[in-house]
Formats: structure tokens, C-alpha cells, sequence
């Protein structure tokens, strides 16, 4: 299970809807599995169907990451026309065996969808997002 305090999934959300119609992505940061960062990272794909994170933008978030002793919890991204569960090239691009893979749907504006996902080896789980 991962819980988020709804700040987060507000920010991810609020977010996703920013960068519509293009995909969104971002990375949460986290300690013994509770959140403690949230970073908007820049799509540079900028692409109604893909995303790719920066790289210039990774390497200080990484960095700050490690400097503060916290771990790559959650990647997330938005999908502006589909579910909110991991494409094939979601999967295939999974590369973060023990991150959870958040994902926005935004089939309805009005409330979009927000699940959780673990992927490895090609196997997706979904697992229990608790709002806290």
C-alpha cells in the first residue's frame, strides 16, 4: 500500500491538467515509504501518448535524493486519453523495480482517476493508493 497525503495527488493532478493535452511526469521522493518531495519534472517528449523525463532535470533531483537519505519512491505520469494503467510501453520502460508507478488519468476532467502500480519484469500489480 502507499499512502499519499492528498496534498500530492492534488499536485500530480493539478499538474496533469497543466500539461494537457501532452503527458506529464514527475518524481516522489520518499523515507521508509512516506513521501517527502514531490518534483514536476519537464516532459521533454511533449507528447499527448509518451513521456521522457528530462535528463538535465534528473541528475540534482537524484542527487538531492541521495544527499538527504531518501529514496526514489514513486514515478508518476499522466494519461490524457486512456485508464489510468500502465501502457505496454509503460511497461517495457519500467525501470525501477522498487518505485511505485503512479499514473492520472484524464478520460473525465472533472474528476480524474489516480492509481498505483508496481511493475517488474513485466508484471504489473496494482497496489492500494491510500489519501491520507
Amino acid at each position: 500500500m502507499l499512502a499519499l497525503d492528498k496534498k500530492y495527488v492534488d499536485d500530480m493532478v493539478a499538474h496533469a491538467l497543466k500539461d494537457d493535452p501532452n503527458e506529464c511526469c514527475g518524481i516522489i521522493a520518499g523515507k521508509d515509504r512516506r513521501p517527502t518531495k514531490l518534483y514536476r519534472m519537464t516532459n521533454v517528449s511533449a507528447s499527448p501518448y509518451r513521456y521522457d523525463m528530462d535528463g538535465k532535470e534528473m541528475i540534482p533531483v537524484l542527487n538531492a535524493i541521495d544527499d538527504n537519505g531518501w529514496e526514489l519512491l514513486a514515478i508518476y505520469h499522466s494519461h490524457t486519453h486512456s485508464q489510468a494503467y500502465p501502457s505496454s510501453t509503460d511497461i517495457r520502460l519500467a525501470t525501477w523495480p522498487d518505485a511505485y508507478y503512479i499514473l492520472v488519468s484524464l478520460l473525465d476532467h472533472q474528476k480524474p482517476a489516480v492509481r498505483a502500480f508496481r511493475i517488474l519484469d513485466g508484471n504489473v500489480t496494482e497496489e492500494e493508493l491510500e489519501m491520507v
